[in-house]
């Protein structure tokens, strides 16, 4: 089968399309895939250091401005125009799209051309791409079943999960500690704020640590993101070789398996190791993404027991030391939490979106 997989600029629709190629590569060794990116998206690095082809096209973002306006519908036409011709040259089985603005040519120009195509869904709210060309796609794959409602075309979803679950091994505590030179005996908690962090979690959980409200015997796992790394380090120059610093872990699922309990936000592939794994977290949705759909995300996983979710607006050091304190003097709790989550996991997701692609493929 001959894939043809666009999407990007951020991890978010990067890594799941990765997770399906891997298990489409090793499902069927003649399988040929092909990746279109933008040329300034996180993909241009993340796709061939994977070893899978990528061609770039003309796509932005859409912009609110009246000139902002021209340079996306001129980007549009140019992408659709790239996309048509790789499509030609390809000629693929079936054509993926997993969301971001650059999935949109590639989509529009895959109907068009009359190819089958399929498009995924991560996020519990469909971003604006998957919304409109929902209406003329073969399938529309969902993470979250309750997003099968928000789908223009409810009859053409199916609740597929998340690919990335399928890449998250589950890993012994122990291997974990040792990989962060922790003590298995005490309880620990993984902090971070995405791939790129996470400004107001960073200054929360400084404050925190700076007034000595980590409980004795807890250990810390805070990863910063890259660009706040060196200021959180200085910050906590003082504080106790408990909390271990990173500014970037490759390895995030084992980060999580060492975890007792987690405190993130809410995107939709850290939900997705998050649940494979049953890990309890406390979610603190980030504001400033489109359509917030963080926080709906966020919300399935709190309204089914597997999290605590707090909106940023209501995140402070003492609202962190109050959830933290209660919850680890409550193991009953963070038991039942990690059961709800692993409810929630789907090992299989990968393979459930590759029979998708079969099907319609066929």
């Amino acid at each position: 089968m001959k894939i043809l997989i666009g999407g990007g600029g951020t991890g978010g629709h990067i890594y799941p399309a990765l997770a399906l190629a891997r298990h489409a590569s090793k499902a069927e060794q003649a399988a040929e895939i092909l990746f279109v990116g933008s040329v300034n998206g996180l993909e241009r690095k993340i796709v061939p250091s994977a070893g899978f082809k990528l061609l770039t096209i003309p796509a932005s973002g859409f912009r609110r401005s009246i000139k902002g306006i021209g340079v996306t519908i001129r980007d549009l036409f140019n992408g659709v125009n790239a996309a048509r011709k790789i499509i030609g040259e390809f000629k693929p089985d079936v054509i993926l799209g997993t969301g971001g603005y650059v999935a949109a040519p590639l989509v529009i120009a895959g109907v068009l051309e009359r190819y089958p195509v399929v498009i995924h869904e991560q996020n519990a709210l469909p971003g604006m791409t998957n919304r409109w060309m929902s209406p003329f796609v073969k399938k529309v794959c969902l993470s979250f079943e309750e997003t099968t409602n928000r789908v223009p075309c409810p009859g053409k979803a199916v609740f597929t999960g998340n690919p990335r679950a399928s890449e998250v091994k589950s890993v012994g505590r122990d291997e974990g500690s040792r990989r962060f030179a922790l003590d298995p005996a005490l309880k620990t908690i993984l902090i971070y704020g995405g791939s790129r962090g996470a400004l107001k979690l960073n200054q929360v959980v400084t404050t925190y640590l700076e007034k000595g409200l980590l409980p004795e015997k807890v250990n810390m796992i805070f990863v910063t993101g890259e660009i706040y790394y060196e200021e959180v380090k200085n910050n906590l120059a003082e504080v106790t070789g408990r909390v271990k610093l990173f500014p970037y872990l490759e390895d995030m699922p084992l980060a999580l398996a060492t975890a007792d309990l987690a405190l993130t936000r809410s995107g939709a592939t850290t939900l997705a190791e998050i649940t494979a794994l049953g890990v309890p977290v406390i979610l603190i949705p980030s504001p400033n993404v489109v359509n917030n759909h963080q926080y709906y995300n966020a919300k399935i996983l709190a309204d089914r027991g597997a999290a605590i979710l707090i909106e940023e607006k209501d995140f402070n050091d003492e609202r962190l030391a109050a959830e933290i304190n209660r919850l680890l003097l409550d193991p009953g709790e963070l038991t039942e939490m990690a059961a709800n989550s692993k409810k929630m996991g789907l090992p299989d997701a990968a393979d459930r979106v590759y029979r998708v692609l079969q099907e319609v493929a066929s």
